[in-house]
């Protein structure tokens, strides 16, 4: 009972605004990690263990959980919108922020600050003076630039969540960044594009607007001629089977496979010296589902020469042992 009541006690509980403030105050000098949680959420559980565990690791950090809703004044004033939210504070300030259940991303920032003894601290992974250069690229990375909360498979928000229906409803092909998984985006971006509020949608690299201008948009019948269209779902698949001579769809890439089928038939390929390459389904549930319609296979890895399908893995096996594998890929056979 008291090894658990000493693990509890790791993490102090916040109740109220003032005493939140008057924990700010006293522990000042060192690193503050507050975790904005709700009870009702599994996730925000999971991670107070990973808070229990983290403090144990760094006794020198003050480790708190705050209930969001219970405490209003405080989340409304850090702009507290999801959870799990964690903000990390010294001399009373706010130097970092971090939305989500991302377990190895917490401890790398408590890790960083905690060794870091200067503040604000002394590296950063992007220099101020280089942010403007940073946001012109992220705008400019795809021909339709979606900056939301959360990703387009797991909105963190209603406006987003409306905005990805919108784009997909209209075959519209964009790329998206999280601005949860960045704060200094995620300010910087207000400023670079004058923009106060989240989501945003860029054409190439012009802030179309939000929400709001998205469905006047839709509503005049411009959104079509705005954004860019996906191709048919078909015709990619066709591109990316004929992407290179030999193509490999397979869980995981050339260097590190996700699966032991997939490790195998990496391991046939490597050894023929034939070049291929390879494309990730994990990384895309539209072509990890499509192409087993568009191949009538219903598996993976699926190995292509000249945009046709050789087969999976046992297949692959036959072939070599036959000895018939090199002409296969040299597309002799």
């Amino acid at each position: 009972m008291a090894a658990g009541a000493a693990e509890a006690a790791a993490v102090v509980e916040v109740g109220s605004a003032p005493q939140f403030e008057e924990l700010l105050r006293l522990r000042a000098k060192s690193l503050v990690v507050v975790h904005f949680w709700a009870p009702w959420a599994p996730q925000c559980v999971q991670m107070n263990d990973v808070m229990a565990e983290l403090a144990k690791e760094h006794p020198q950090v003050s480790f708190v959980k705050l209930e969001a809703e219970a405490v209003p004044e405080v989340s409304e004033k850090y702009e507290i919108s999801s959870v799990p939210t964690f903000l990390l504070f010294k001399n009373s300030q706010k130097i970092d922020r971090l939305d989500g259940a991302h377990a190895p991303e917490l401890t790398k920032k408590v890790q960083r600050h905690a060794s870091s003894g200067s503040f604000p601290p002394s590296t950063n992974e992007h220099p101020k003076e280089d942010l403007h250069v940073r946001l012109k690229k992220l705008t400019h990375a795809a021909p339709c630039m979606l900056f939301m909360k959360g990703t387009p498979q797991e909105p963190r928000c209603g406006f987003s969540k409306q905005m990805v229906e919108i784009l997909n409803k209209h075959n519209i092909q964009f790329s998206s960044f999280d601005i949860f998984s960045d704060e200094e985006v995620r300010q910087g971006l207000k400023t670079y594009s004058n923009w106060p509020t989240y989501p945003q949608l860029y054409v190439s690299g012009e802030l179309i607007g939000g929400l709001d201008i998205i469905k006047e948009l839709e509503a005049s019948d411009e959104l079509d001629t705005i954004c860019p269209k996906a191709p048919k779902l078909e015709e990619r698949l066709k591109v990316l089977t004929n992407k290179a001579s030999v193509m490999l769809f397979m869980k995981g890439n050339k260097q590190e496979a996700k699966c032991g089928f997939s490790k195998q038939i990496l391991e046939i390929l490597n050894s023929t010296g034939v070049e291929y390459e390879t494309f990730d389904i994990l990384e895309d549930e539209e072509v990890r589902q499509g192409l087993k319609t568009y191949s009538n296979w219903p598996t993976y890895p699926q190995l292509y020469v000249k945009g046709e399908l050789v087969g999976g893995l046992d297949i692959v096996k036959e072939l070599k042992d036959n000895g018939e594998l090199l002409p296969v890929l040299k597309g002799e056979n």
